[in-house]
Parts: structure tokens; sequence; C-alpha cells
């Protein structure tokens, strides 16, 4: 299962007590106090990671909590400071403060990592408040209580290149062609229910990050379909491939297709408008492929790709144009 957008709630530990206590030896008189500090409670952080492709496995519980620090000991012994929670998201992950609805932080790269909730400093024991006016202090400082966060974590893929286009233009099956990915791949529509990532390699030393994206129709934007929660996994791509279906099934125009895409992404972000577009015609096998290429050529006045997922026909030199392209 594919979770890309959850909320919980984050808890640091709470600091350790201080302890209150005297020395207390046969042969040492009057020893006074010698109580321990307590120990830190442990932050919650959030760290990015390439090992991890979804959130789901934040699902598991409502609130994650650090723990707690340890108390302080007599014999001047200091509690242990507790480890931080640790909790890897997905590379891309960005994590908003519920309450206040700002962003604390964009996890945009490997290993990248924020400190949500600190925690709370241990209290200290009643050594430290010994003093010349004071020689046997009683009293300990408890331990402080560990921030506390309502969060909510989008998720936004990174991907150098993101497929775009109607349901069964060859999103999929053009990313398992051309990588090692394996996204279910049918003969009708919305078969893609999440995105899929895909490392394309152009040769032995390139190779290029390509996302496919559950297909798009008229008022994704605006919540319908199956694509317009995945519309933002696109923001981050530097360069959009829109494939265009030659021979809709459904008896469609391909260039009354095509504007209807741009416009639906357009309309989510105005700046996916002005990226960098290969629009490429798949199935280049059936007969109206080369009018619809020559069609488009005319209107676009840019190169349009031909090419074939199920006979291999100009998938490396478009991986290769693409390649090139990257920003």
């Amino acid at each position: 299962m594919f979770v890309d957008e959850i909320e919980i709630e984050v808890e640091a530990g709470k600091g350790g007590n201080g302890c209150a206590s005297f020395r207390r030896e046969k042969y040492v008189p009057r020893g006074g106090p010698d109580g321990g500090d307590g120990g830190n409670g442990g932050n919650v952080v959030f760290q990015a990671s390439t090992n991890v492709d979804s959130l789901i496995h934040l699902t598991q519980h409502h609130l994650w909590k650090a723990e707690n620090g340890k108390s302080g000991q007599g014999a001047r012994k200091h509690g242990a400071s507790a480890d931080d929670l640790i909790l890897q998201v997905p590379v891309g992950t960005m994590i908003f403060d519920k309450k206040y609805d700002f962003l604390l932080k964009d996890l945009a790269a490997n290993t990248d990592e924020v400190i949500v909730c600190r925690g709370g400093k241990g209290g200290k024991g009643n050594a430290r408040f010994k003093s010349a006016i004071n020689r046997a202090p009683k009293h300990a400082e408890p331990g402080v209580p560990g921030e506390h966060r309502k969060l909510r974590l989008e998720l936004k893929m990174i991907a150098d290149v993101g497929l775009v286009g109607k349901p069964n233009a060859g999103k999929s099956t053009l990313l398992s062609c051309l990588s090692a990915a394996r996204p279910e791949i049918a003969a009708y529509p919305f078969t893609t229910k999440h995105p899929h990532l895909g490392l394309v390699h152009v040769d032995l030393d390139h190779a290029f990050l390509m996302a496919d994206i559950p297909g798009l129709i008229e008022g994704a934007s605006q919540g319908i379909g199956l694509g317009h929660d995945f519309l933002r996994h696109i923001q981050r791509a530097g360069i959009l491939i829109h494939l265009v279906e030659p021979a809709p099934a459904d008896g469609t125009e391909p260039w009354e297709n095509y504007q209807t895409i741009r416009r639906e992404l357009i309309t989510f972000d105005s700046t996916l408008g002005k990226r960098k577009e290969f629009v490429v015609i798949t199935k280049s096998d059936l007969p109206e492929a080369e009018e619809v290429q020559k069609q488009f050529s005319e209107r676009l006045a840019q190169n349009v790709w031909l090419i074939s997922s199920a006979t291999g026909d100009g998938l490396k030199p478009l991986a290769n144009a693409i390649y090139a392209g990257l920003p």
C-alpha cells in the first residue's frame, strides 16, 4: 500500500528527575549532599532515506514518543540521557506543523534530517545546590517535559523526469521498458493506483530517475479521478514527458486530450506550464500514429517523438535525448 500524506503526533522524552540524597558512610561524618542529575529526554528526529518509499510505516501509531531520561541517583550518579527517536521517511517528505500550518522542513535529499521535538532537560540533583550558606540542600529539580507536536507529512517524490498523460497512454509500459520498475500494466484505464519510480540507465555511467504518475483526466486539479492526489509528485520533476495515445479507445481526439492535460497541470501549478516538456506519441505500430505525430509537430512547432514500447521503436533515442535535456 502506498501512503503519501498522513497526520501524526510526536512527543519528545521527559528529562529525568534530579536526586536528593546524602552521603552515608561509616567513617565520613557529615558527608553532605550527593544527589546526581537526571538525564535528558530523547529528541524526535525525522530523517530522509532512500530505503523508504512510502509513509505507511508511520501509520502504525498515532503517537510516536521518544524515551524519557533516567533519574539521578545517590553518590553523584547522573541518570542516562535517552536516545533520540529517529523516524525515517522517503526523500522528498515535507513536514508541516499542523496547528500553525507552516513548513518545518523539506527533506529533499538523502540523509537530510530535522529535530521536530526536543527532549526535556534533566533536573539537577541536590549536590548542585550546596553552598556556603546552604550546606545540606534537601531539594532537587524535576525533569522538564519534552515538546509535543501534531504534524502533517506530505510526500513529493524526487524524480528527474515525470510521466504524464491520459489513462492508458502507455506511461507504465514505458517505465517498465526503460527501467527495472514493474508497475501493474493492463488493458484498462486507471491500472496505476499510485506513483512508481524507476532508474533509467542511459549507459554504464549515466542514469536518471523517472516517475510514473496515475493517469489524469479533465478536472484532476479539482479532485476528479485518481491522478489529483498525486499531481504534487511531478512538481519536483525537471522534465515532463507527455505521452499521447494516437487512437484512444474512447474515441476522443489526441490533440484535445493533450490540451486537457496541459490545462489541468497549469491549473494545479502554473509553473508546470513552463516546465521543459517532451511530447511523445506512443504505440507507433498503430496506423494512425505517424499522422498524429505530424499534426502535433505542426501545431507545436517542435520535435514530437514517436515510440512503441511493444517493439522498442524509438526508446533508446528518447532516453538519450531526455538525459541530454536534464537541467
